[in-house]
């Protein structure tokens, strides 16, 4: 019912032959973080910061920001195996994964091996972290950091 009511999205895990064990369950999130902070009380930014939710309120706002951006072209998908390698959102396009992304409310942000393996087990040269920053910079693991602005006009252009 919170899903048919647009209040939690269903984002479903990529399943492929890939040849791993792959988490069958499906992420869920919050759509709107607004909701979130109210009924946690947090009235201002620093009352969000500090909160062991700022992170999940992130990601799920970023997500959403996403997906919107992306068009209905894209379909969303997460990745993870029960390994541990794992992407935050993945987009595919055509029935082929095109594009990573990892999600890190870090102004240094790094992406994790298991991102790099989950990205080569699916044949992904578009990596990206979405960081809160405006500097667009490489990383290890043939990742970018790039702001959230910055992707979905990405996002935008591609349709």
């Amino acid at each position: 019912l919170l899903a048919d009511l647009k209040l939690l999205r269903r984002l479903p895990p990529w399943s492929s032959n890939v040849g791993k064990r792959l988490s069958k369950a499906p992420k869920v999130y919050l759509r709107d973080s607004g909701i979130v902070h109210a009924l946690l009380e947090l009235e201002r930014r620093d009352d969000v910061l500090g909160h062991p939710v700022a992170g999940a309120s992130y990601e799920g706002w970023v997500l959403e920001n996403l997906i919107a951006a992306a068009g209905e072209r894209r379909r969303a998908y997460f990745y993870r195996t029960t390994n541990g390698a794992e992407i935050d959102l993945v987009f595919e396009l055509g029935g082929e994964p095109e594009i990573a992304i990892e999600i890190k409310r870090s102004s240094a942000p790094s992406p994790n091996k298991g991102f790099s393996l989950a990205c080569d087990d699916l044949g992904i040269a578009e990596r990206y972290v979405v960081y809160p920053g405006n500097e667009r910079f490489p990383l290890r693991h043939g990742a970018t950091a790039i702001g959230l602005a910055e992707l979905l006009s990405k996002l935008n252009v591609r349709g």
